[in-house]
Formats: structure tokens, sequence, C-alpha cells
């Protein structure tokens, strides 16, 4: 007879059922316990970038690090790597378990000769150049930007005699273990990373004849899935906050990817919940607009009225609380953080451009909000807004985010935005909001220039080691720089330690942010072509931009099944479309 864990713990707490009361106590107790909906797996290490020796003096066996482990530790001492420290020198190793991770590090430390614990250090690193720095206290002026912000990545901790131990949790690819104990031998069986992860299966998928941007679309679901922890996450090494802004591009890259998920709705509703009004969500006034936004665009994906009426009452109030900033000659005056994204902060003429248009685009997704719920005030409210807004025309002060949003927005034409974005090409874009540039480029039928950007953007963060998108990246910093997953040369730009500006300065920026998964909903969108035109997905138009491409193939998640489609260009310079769909989605070819 099988039995589940609760019906086990009652069985050991509760022998014999002594009492009504007991019984009571101990279900209370078990009625405490909360299933992690994360799931854990083990990684073995891909190669040892570095090693403190190589002449198998204090550093021996080390390859050993590089077998699999089944987890069991034995009394035998054979075949592992030892590691000595001395008064002369300590001893050393550096690990690469070959793509970025959310999850911590086990020892397993095999039998010796003294029971003594020793002593070590881990430190954690998205690079090697993180992984080989100290961690220091960024209060002080000049002292670096390796920190233990958010997450603790620079441990000291003590082996067991004969035992395991776990230390985390992070966003790390690389991890470097020193012993700091002198005048001893710690002999090691394994060195695994521990991967936390929700274990949900990738529906979505896209594949071409470009590698390239092949290995683009999966590097930014892998992006936002390590993302997708207890809730909807920023970064997995620091800000593993819910930033309700954010989460935009992150769950549309989740709509193309894995369909409807819980992470989504927790993350959502977790923003309303803990922003009682007339607070803004994480005190930025954008963030709040985003927040509607972002609801529109799930229900058209997902089609659950249910839970879009379950937001009625604080999206109304939300509504009211916009509206009150908006100024007789239809100017946005939004107080709380004025903020659209880092490269832009310090700017606040494109700043107004920008939350101008998210004030149009999040009218303009409350009145679609108000049509599916039928809440007639509400829409009334939203088209006057609009009214009102429509007076005042910004400029784009030739900026990329600004002419992306003013675009979207439908304040300027889409080609007099696209010749802003597209000048200069690669240049000036942006992890969060080259999303929307990316949209506008569409917007205005620049299918190929949009993918020119998109090899040569994301593709750069590739050619510098990456496995996930970064939370910044200038793209003017990729030349003569040192990889990520190389040792620093002082000769060369270092990619992680000399860049970044605002909160991301240096080391502390992080390496895997769920924002910069944009191009990933992008490609199945604008070049699988697979667009939904009716709430759930139920009708949708499938209308394939191949560009230079030979061909495009992929998958799209539907409430009702996966869509199918092979798009192949043809020698005359047609398209042929091979589509297979759930028979409850109606097709559009266009």
């Amino acid at each position: 007879m099988r039995h589940s864990l609760i019906a086990v713990l009652f069985f050991f707490l509760l022998p014999g059922y002594a009492s009504a009361q007991a019984f009571l106590s101990e279900r209370a107790f078990v009625d405490r316990l909360v299933k992690d909906e994360i799931t854990r797996a083990y990684i073995t290490p891909a190669r040892i970038v570095w090693q403190s020796d190589t002449l198998n003096n204090r550093v021996k066996n080390s390859d050993v690090l590089l077998t699999e482990f089944d987890g069991q530790l034995t009394t035998s001492g054979r075949d592992m790597c030892v590691l000595r420290s001395d008064d002369e020198a300590q001893a050393s190793v550096l690990l690469d378990f070959g793509k970025e991770l959310y999850g911590g590090i086990e020892i397993a430390a095999a039998i010796r000769g003294e029971k003594k614990p020793v002593k070590v250090r881990v430190r954690l690193g998205e690079s090697v150049t993180e992984a080989m720095s100290d961690c220091i206290d960024n209060t002080v002026p000049g002292m670096g930007s390796a920190t233990n912000d958010h997450a603790i990545r620079d441990f000291t901790l003590e082996i067991p005699w004969l035992g395991t131990v776990e230390i985390g949790n992070s966003g790390f690819r690389f991890a470097r273990i020193d012993v700091l104990d002198k005048e001893v031998e710690l002999p090691i069986r394994s060195i695994r990373a521990i991967l936390r992860y929700r274990d949900i299966p990738y529906l979505g998928s896209f594949h071409s004849d470009n590698e390239r941007l092949n290995e683009i679309w999966n590097t930014g679901a892998y992006t936002v899935h390590l993302n997708m922890q207890e809730y909807l996450w920023d970064g997995i090494k620091r800000d593993r906050l819910v930033w309700l802004g954010d989460v935009h591009p992150e769950v549309m890259a989740i709509n193309t990817v894995f369909g409807d998920t819980e992470v989504v709705r927790k993350s959502l509703d977790f923003g309303r919940d803990t922003t009682p009004l007339p607070g803004w969500m994480n005190g930025i006034s954008s963030y709040s607009l985003w927040w509607i936004i972002t609801h529109r665009d799930f229900f058209m994906y997902h089609g659950d009225v249910d839970y879009l009426k379950e937001q009625q009452s604080y999206l109304s109030a939300l509504i009211d609380q916009v509206i009150t900033n908006i100024n007789p000659a239809g100017e946005e005056e939004l107080d709380g953080g004025r903020f659209l994204d880092w490269p832009t902060s310090e700017n606040p003429d494109v700043i107004h451009s920008g939350l101008q248009s998210l004030m149009v685009m999040t009218f303009e997704a409350g009145r679609d909000i108000a049509h599916w719920i039928n809440d007639v005030q509400l829409r009334v409210k939203c088209n006057e807004a609009l009214r009102s807004l429509g007076k005042h025309t910004p400029s784009t002060h030739n900026n990329k985010q600004a002419a992306a949003l003013l675009s979207l927005a439908d304040i300027i034409p889409a080609k007099e935005a696209a010749k802003i974005i597209i000048d200069g090409g690669a240049n000036d874009f942006a992890t969060f909001y080259g999303y929307y540039m990316l949209e506008t480029l569409a917007k205005a039928g620049k299918y190929q220039e949009a993918m020119d950007i998109i090899s040569d953007y994301w593709g750069a963060m590739l050619d510098l080691g990456a496995t996930t998108f970064w939370e910044n990246f200038n793209y003017k910093e990729r030349l003569n720089a040192v990889p990520i997953d190389e040792l620093p040369d002082p000769s060369r730009f270092n990619i992680h330690a000399d860049g970044g500006d605002h909160c991301y300065i240096g080391l502390r920026a992080s390496l895997c942010h769920g924002w910069a998964s944009g191009p990933t909903a992008w490609l199945s969108e604008h070049v699988l072509g697979i667009q939904t035109m009716e709430p759930g997905l139920k009708t949708v138009r499938i209308r394939p931009n191949l560009g230079n491409l030979k061909f495009v193939e992929g998958t799209f998640p539907t409430p009702y099944g996966e869509i199918y489609v092979k798009h192949t260009r043809q020698e005359d310079g047609t398209i042929e479309s091979e589509i297979h769909t759930p028979e409850e989605v109606r097709v559009i070819q266009s």
C-alpha cells in the first residue's frame, strides 16, 4: 500500500493516537508544512578552469571532480581528489558547470585520518572573474563591486569528516573552493552544483537554418525559466524580487515557451496584494502601468476571464489613480519613482515621453479589459483618459526607448520610430527595452533589420560566453573584451568587472536577467508568425516573416495544445507553409 508523506508523518508523530488533543496538536504541525514548488537536480562540473597547483602536490587527482557521483560516500578512500594547504601555499580549484544555474553547491568529503572538520572558502560566480574575486563592502568607495547583496556568494564553512555539506543559493556558473586550514589534507569525492528549477515542459520551440537565432531563442527561454522560482524574479543572483514592470517581457516569453503557468498569476497577485493604493508597485509609477498592460496581454494568450475579474476592484481604483496624474493639457504628471529603464534613468525628457506613451498603452489595455469583464464605467473612464492624453505629442529626443514606446502607443508612425531605432544598429540597444524596439521594427515591417540586431546584440553576449542573457549590455564594450568563461587579462576589457552603471556596476551586474528574454517571444510571434487575435488563442493569425531565412519551424502553446508550423522558402521566393493546430483554434493566414 502506498502512503503520502503526510500519512507517514501522522503515523510517527501520533503513536497510538493518545488523545484528540494530541491529534489536533500534531495536525497543526503537519498543516504548517509547505510543499516546495521547485525541483532539485545535481550537475557535475564540465571542466576545471584553474587550480592553484599543477604539479600534483597540493591539488591531486582533480579530474575525479569531473566524474559522475551517485550521492553516496563509502569508507574507501581510493580515487579521491585531495586538496592540501600548508604555510607556503593554499590549495584551490575553480570549476565550470558549463551553464548558468540557480542553486547551491554540494561537497562530499571522503574518509581521512583526522576527524576534525576542515575549513574551506566557497566563492560562486556568474563569471570566472566574479568567482576569483574577493567579496567587499560596497559601502566603501573604490573597494570594487563583488558583493553578497541579495544572495550570499562568498562563504566560509567547515567540511565534515566522511560527510556531505550543502551551501547556497545564488545564480552562478563557476565555483572556486579554497582550503583555509593549514597542514591538512582534504580528500573530496565530489563537488556538484544543485540546480533549483521549476519542472515544467518547454511547449514552444523555434528552429531555423540560422543556428545563431536558434541559440538566442533557446537562451532567452532558459533565462526566463531560471527566474521562474517561487515567484517570477528579476535576476537569480541579484534582484531576486518581483519587479512588476520588468515582468512584462518575461511574461511574453513565458506565454511563448511554457504557456499558462501559476508563477505568473502568483507574481501579478503579489504585486497587487503588497501595494495598497495609492501606492505604486515597487514605488515606481510605470510599474503599476505595466501591471495593467501585462494583465491584458496575459489574458489574450490564456483567456481566463474569472482570473481577470479577480483584478476588477483593484484595477478600477488604480485606473482612477492614474487619471489624477493627467494635467489639463493632456500631459502625464506621474509621481512616485519616474523610471523606464536604467539607460534612460538620467534623462527626464525621455522619461516623460516614455511615461506619456505608457499612459496611453495602459488606458488602451484598461479599455480592452473593461470590455472583457463587461465593466461599462471602466471603459468610459479609459476612453475619456485617452481623449485627454491625445492633446499632447512628446518628442522622441532621438532616443530609441522613447521612439519605441511612442510608436507602440500610436503617437508617432512606426516608420518614423524605426529610423531612429535602426540608426547605429545594435548600438544603444538595451536588454529590457530592446524588446519594445524590436516590436516597433516589426510594426514598421523591418523584420530582417530586427533579426540582424538580435543576432548582433544578443548574439554578442553568446560570443562572450553567455549561457543566459544579462541585466545590461553595452554593445560597444564587446570589443577587446575578455569572455566571462576565461581568466581575467589585465590587457583587455573585462566585460563583467569593468563595465556597468547605476545599480549594476561591475561584478554586481546580473548575468541572468529575465527582462532580457524578449527575442524569444519576438521570434515566435514575428518570424514563426503566430499572433493571437482573440483571447485565449481561439483565433490566431499566422503570418511568417522569414527575411533572409530559408526555413523556420516551431511550436506554440495554446490552452488546447500546441500549434505547429513550418515555413519554407521556395525557389521563386514564395513561402510554403505547413500548419497544424488544435481543432479549437481558428487560423487566419495573411
